[in-house]
């Protein structure tokens, strides 16, 4: 279908921009899910003290920065997908990181011409100007009602007074320790006492507890001005970065419309770019949507399914990008008839090689992470994802600040045609430029039908995409929250064209059949180390809220012992 046809064909689909739904009825609950129960707890006492949803985000954000800096801090970004319940409206606050000005591709280039990977995964170049305190500071000044001073309390305690070491935190130091102690700030944090973290002792951040107390001060400039910005400055150009005090102060979040979709009966909301989740999942979704997955084989859906991951992810390589520097082809590619298209080509009984899928752009006009749901007893709804990227990001901590830099920088396509940390490739639309924010896999989602409402979101590398669309339908299927958080998970990212399972995912008849169809699987006898949040097939925190008996429900993944869903009662009061 030539251009212009497509692009009116998809601006004429019913739905694409439908209008938010109306106002619904109070559940007289809250429900909290996170990757740490501390995190979780300090959500609920949020709520207990008055607060919103948006508030309780704010808590639960702040101390996952805290307690999970592993996979998610001050130095990283995030994305917050929203729910105002007495107006029906959604929002969704992207605090991406943005490149420096420095930041520039041949940068990245060794002697050779190839992609430097130390410098692009470690240390000050891997490091993009931080947007996560902005996002929380958004948060409560336009939707929370409390003070920022009170929502981001929890956190100041816990950084201060300390928390107990749990082993994924201290087997990740151990996977990651080399390039941590290059950096004198970062050996001031984890190694204060002169030795490695180790499970179960307590572990400290006073620096991290003072930057804590001034954003809840200053706001914004508490972060990106004055006495924290300039150590954020000086730490990175100490280690041989060139950030500037400049890119910092002129850092500001951007709110964006979310994408909205149908499928199977639900109304799906969900990130719209610099995510490349939304997109990818409304396409996946209305590649399937004819089908009765419900009434396949294993064997069949799974190879729908597969089909369906394969060409959503190609489509990403080549036309997703920041929108405020690329032209992203979102109509056409979250629509329906699109999507028909892209169904066509599937064969019911055989996989498509990816290598017969175009590897160059059709002319269309693109661990280590965390993630938190809540539902609170107004009906409002937050899904937080946020990150440094990989584990421990850069590993840099700036002295005197506890801030741990993430590594995001990594996520730009650095060198055009080559792969980065997760395997996935990128091209030209997503090229780092000054201030631009780099393609994310982040897909916080809400799911609503008639009875019932949703709302999930994982880690996961570019695995995150994949696993929110066996989460979607899970609850399509009719599962509840916490069947949904522990589903068995399966991915493929078009390149390389292998389906990747998680162990013990698929009966082994499903994956000699799978194989026969001529998939590439790859099952893992063992589990994996752990060095990544992708190879462990993320941290799934997803809560429900069932309209027609008016509860909650909230499921955390069992994959993750520390993490915690909870259900209480609006009245309850939660101790700190």
């Amino acid at each position: 279908m030539k251009l212009r046809s497509l692009l009116l064909t998809a601006l004429l689909v019913p739905g694409l921009l439908s209008a938010n739904s109306a106002p619904t009825p109070h559940p007289q609950q809250h429900a909290v899910a996170s990757a740490h129960h501390l995190a979780t707890e300090a959500g609920l006492d949020i709520l207990a003290k008055g607060g919103n949803a948006f508030d309780a985000a704010v808590a639960v954000s702040a101390t996952l920065s805290v307690v999970e800096p592993i996979s998610s801090g001050l130095g990283g970004g995030g994305f917050f997908l929203l729910h105002e319940a007495k107006n029906g409206r959604d929002h969704f606050i992207d605090a991406r990181e943005t490149a420096p000005a420095s930041a520039t591709p041949e940068k990245y280039l060794d002697a050779a011409g190839a992609l430097n990977r130390d410098r692009a995964t470690n240390g000050p170049w891997s490091a993009g100007i931080p947007g996560l305190p902005a996002g929380l500071v958004h948060l409560a000044k336009n939707y929370g009602r409390l003070p920022l001073s009170v929502s981001l309390a929890p956190a100041i305690r816990i950084a201060r007074e300390g928390f107990p070491v749990y082993a994924r935190l201290a087997n990740g130091y151990s996977a990651r320790r080399e390039v941590m102690e290059r950096y004198s700030g970062t050996r001031g944090v984890f190694l204060a006492d002169g030795t490695p973290p180790v499970e179960g002792e307590l572990l400290r951040q006073p620096d991290l507890a003072k930057t804590l107390e001034q954003l809840a001060a200053k706001g914004h400039d508490g972060f990106y001005k004055g006495e924290v910005a300039a150590k954020l400055v000086a730490g990175v150009k100490a280690e041989g970065g060139e950030w500037q005090a400049q890119e910092l102060s002129y850092y500001r979040i951007r709110e964006r419309t979310p994408i909205r979709f149908e499928y199977d009966g639900w109304q799906v909301v969900t990130a719209p770019p610099p995510s490349s989740g939304g997109i990818a999942l409304a396409q996946m979704l209305q590649i399937l949507a004819p089908w009765n997955l419900k009434a396949l084989t294993q064997i069949q859906r799974t190879h729908l399914v597969t089909e369906a991951m394969r060409r959503a992810f190609r489509d990403r390589t080549f036309y997703l990008g920041d929108p405020d520097f690329v032209q992203v082809p979102q109509r056409i590619l979250a629509s329906p008839d699109y999507a028909a298209g892209l169904r066509a080509s599937i064969h019911p009984g055989k996989a498509t090689p990816s290598d017969m899928l175009s590897g160059t752009q059709t002319p269309l006009e693109d661990e280590d992470t965390t993630h938190f749901s809540i539902i609170d007893a107004e009906g409002n709804r937050v899904a937080g994802t946020q990150t440094v990227n990989l584990l421990f990001g850069s590993g840099l901590i700036p002295p005197g600040t506890g801030v741990l830099l993430n590594n995001e920088m990594d996520d730009f396509a650095l060198k055009s045609g080559t792969p980065n940390a997760f395997g996935v490739m990128g091209y030209d639309a997503n090229a780092p430029k000054p201030g631009k924010r780099m393609l994310s896999s982040m897909t916080p989602t809400f799911m609503e039908s008639k009875d019932r409402v949703a709302v999930l979101g994982t880690p996961g590398g570019s695995r995150i995409i994949t696993m929110v669309l066996l989460g979607v339908l899970g609850y399509a299927d009719g599962l509840d929250a916490q069947s949904v958080a522990a589903l068995p998970r399966y991915h493929h990212q078009w390149q390389p064209d292998v389906l990747s399972t998680e162990r013990n995912a698929l009966p082994p008849d499903v994956v000699s059949a799978l194989r026969t169809m001529g998939h590439a699987v790859n099952t893992p006898e063992d589990a994996t180390d752990g060095r990544r949040s992708s190879d462990t097939w993320g941290n799934l925190q997803t809560v429900s809220w069932d309209k027609s008996a008016n509860r909650l429900s909230a499921g955390s993944d069992p994959r993750n012992p520390v993490g915690l869903g909870q259900v209480v009662d609006a009245q309850s009061k939660v101790k700190p």
